[in-house]
This record gives C-alpha cells, structure tokens and sequence, in this order.
C-alpha cells in the first residue's frame, strides 16, 4: 500500500534563496544535509546495529532517499551534543548508546547466533519489543535500565533524528526554520501564504499546484 502524499508538490528546500530563509538558516541545513553517511564515533558493528534498529524504528519508503538516522545520531554522539536534560537513572548519552548497543548483540547471539544486523525483520522486531518491556537476559546490560534505554534514546533520539530533516518536513507540511520570515497567522487551522496546502483526497492535482508555488 503506497502511502498518501498529504503534500503533493511542495518541497521546503526551495525556501533556500526566498525571506524565509537567511544565511544562518542555510548554514544550518547545509550542515544537516551534509551529514556523513558512515561512523565517526561508533565502531563499525555499534554503527550497523544501530542502522538495523533505525530501519525498524522508523522503516523508510523506498521511492525516496533515506533520512540518515544513524549518521545524525553518530553525530551527535561524535560532538557529545546533549538534550540539556538527562533521566538520572541513565547514564550519560554516549555509555548510554555504546552499553545498549553491545548489549543488542549480545542478546541477538544469545537467542539466534548471529548479528543483530544479519537477524530476519521478525527477530530484530521481537528483540525490539523485548527491550522495550525490560525482558531481557544478556548481563552486558550492566545496570543500564533496558526499558528505559529504549524509551529515551531508542524512541526519542531515532525519532528526534527523523523530524530534524527537510524530508519529514516535506511529509508533515511543515516549512522549517522560517528565519527570518517567521510565522504570522498562529490561529487554529490557519496558514501564511508560505505555507503549504494540506490535500484531501483527490484534491492532489490542484493542492500539488499550488503547493509549487510556495516559497
């Protein structure tokens, strides 16, 4: 089933060069498009464990290049680049990361022999659920709280990654910085002339004009 473009026609990229976007904006969303799509921080096996989980977390359409999800989070980790914020009962965010992750490889070799990355979708999903609900067995989870592991860096980190690039904006209708037009009409269920129009179905052909139009 082909998911429904709720968006057709709008790309917020094409905001580059009009007033929503200055030079720092475009500076910001060089860097987060430039992303290197390979491991600067984790080791090679953290980092094609990490990509496994991210491809079930948030499993992407193929009729368009992925968002890196891995690379923004082996970013992340590289600058050591925190929330500000840290659930006490965690440790800091890069042990976080490196304990969870061997962990994941230990308990995909204790229940199938093999890579978490080399598993059927079906076990990556079933290890997947078992981490969420703290039903794990492997001691390579130390004191680190597997349940509390996936919810705050599993879910919100992959999930934080995924709404920080132009990609997801195009799909939420969502046009990005603003900086330094900013938003105007804050009302419920209104839109700047810089925003795109949301299509009903069999509305795409004409939102999908109009929606080319916005800058």
């Amino acid at each position: 089933m082909t998911e429904r473009n709720r968006y057709p026609g709008y790309d917020v990229l094409v905001k580059r060069h009009s007033p929503s976007w200055n030079e720092a904006t475009r500076r910001v969303m060089d860097a987060r498009l430039g992303v290197p799509r390979e491991p600067r921080f984790l080791s090679r096996i953290e980092w094609d464990t990490l990509v496994a989980i991210c491809d079930r977390i948030i499993p992407q359409p193929k009729n368009r290049p992925p968002v890196p999800l891995a690379a923004y989070i082996d970013q992340k980790l590289k600058a050591d680049a925190r929330n500000g914020f840290r659930n006490a009962a965690l440790p800091p965010q890069r042990a976080a990361w490196q304990i969870g992750l061997a962990a994941f490889e230990v308990e995909a070799h204790q229940l199938h022999g093999k890579a978490f990355h080399h598993l059927t979708t079906a076990q990556q999903d079933d290890l997947l659920r078992r981490v969420e609900s703290g039903r794990i067995d492997a001691p390579a989870w130390g004191d680190l709280d597997a349940a509390l592991f996936f919810s705050e860096h599993i879910m919100g980190d992959i999930i934080a990654a995924y709404y920080a690039h132009p990609t997801s904006w195009n799909e939420i209708g969502f046009g990005g910085p603003a900086s330094p037009r900013g938003y105007v009409r804050m009302r419920n269920n209104r839109r700047d002339p810089w925003e795109p129009v949301e299509a009903g179905p069999g509305e795409e052909a004409r939102v999908g004009r109009e929606n080319r139009r916005v800058r």
